[in-house]
């Protein structure tokens, strides 16, 4: 199949081209620089800003699927600059993509990325994709990403909606900023500890990916997490037995947090117990969904 994604040279977006590439599908990224691009067979670049409607748009017609990825990093102090720019990101990019579509012939297929902050900060609930949404900045944010997604849905298009929890994956993402802090001996829980911490090993979640453009009956909300979620203080004692160091120090107190990253801080001293229902009951086997057996298999 030919793949068009944006956000494909982030820190998922690359390796789920290597895994599309060796699955022996072709892919188009949509990148605002195609120039110094390395290429190989099956790759392509397209220029475009996928903010703003453009030429690029007329590339998207000629492709069987459409990944979206994009949308700016949400860690990061949080003040109305910063926010417009999370929020625009992600609207403003599905938008565009979602009228691209609209111009196709083609039956075109949309995985588009979504978090499980859209559930929102739940402390003990048990989520699935029949949860209800949140009510916080994030949650607001990744439902109108989602409403915008779900507009194709009107042109015959499968929309599914992937739900992605805490990536974890070598040379970047949440686990390369963790481990510098361990290595340092500084490794220690955030808040009580006791929230939860809906993760996902970068490996298994380019196999969803995978799993979800060949199996034709997902739609919708699909949670793309691991099923086993641990609370933030099981995370840090197993990243400091795998590490081999320590996790003595006292927790990291919330007001701190709070002093020091404003609403932001919501985001590691809150969380949300999210489950895979659909790909479980579907059948989709993790390689690690086990938070212990994955951090050893990464570091």
């Amino acid at each position: 199949m030919k793949v068009f994604i944006t956000g494909g040279t982030g820190f998922l977006g690359a390796a789920l081209t290597e895994g599309l590439l060796a699955e022996g599908h072709s892919v188009t990224i949509l990148s605002r620089s195609s120039r110094n691009r390395f290429l190989k067979m099956g790759l392509a670049y397209c220029e475009g800003n996928p903010t703003k409607s453009g030429p690029w748009q007329e590339e998207v017609s000629s492709h069987d699927v459409v990944i979206n990825l994009a949308g700016a990093s949400i860690f990061r102090t949080w003040n109305d600059k910063s926010k417009e720019a999370i929020r625009n990101s992600r609207i403003l990019t599905t938008r565009n993509l979602v009228d691209a579509i609209g111009q196709s012939p083609k039956n075109i297929t949309l995985l588009s990325g979504s978090a499980v902050g859209y559930y929102g900060f739940r402390d003990e609930e048990e989520l699935d994709e029949n949860s209800s949404p949140g009510h916080d900045f994030l949650a607001e944010v990744v439902q109108d990403w989602e409403a915008e997604a779900r507009r194709a849905e009107e042109l015959g298009v499968r929309v599914v909606l992937c739900r992605i929890g805490v990536i974890l994956g070598r040379d970047g993402g949440a686990l390369s900023k963790m481990i510098s802090v361990f290595k340092w001996g500084l490794g220690s829980p955030l808040g009580s500890g006791k929230q939860w911490f809906s993760w996902i090993s970068l490996h298994d979640l380019v196999n969803i990916f995978l799993f979800l453009l060949e199996n034709k009956t997902f739609s919708g909300p699909v949670n793309c997490t691991s099923p086993h979620p641990v609370t933030n203080r099981e995370m840090t004692q197993a990243l400091g037995k795998v590490l081999h160091r320590p996790t003595i120090l006292p927790p990291v107190p919330a007001f701190l947090l709070k002093g020091v990253l404003g609403e932001f801080s919501d985001v590691f001293v809150k969380g949300q117990k999210v489950l895979p229902r659909k790909l479980l009951q579907d059948g989709f086997v993790f390689e690690y969904p086990e938070i212990e057996a994955a951090l050893a298999h990464l570091v």
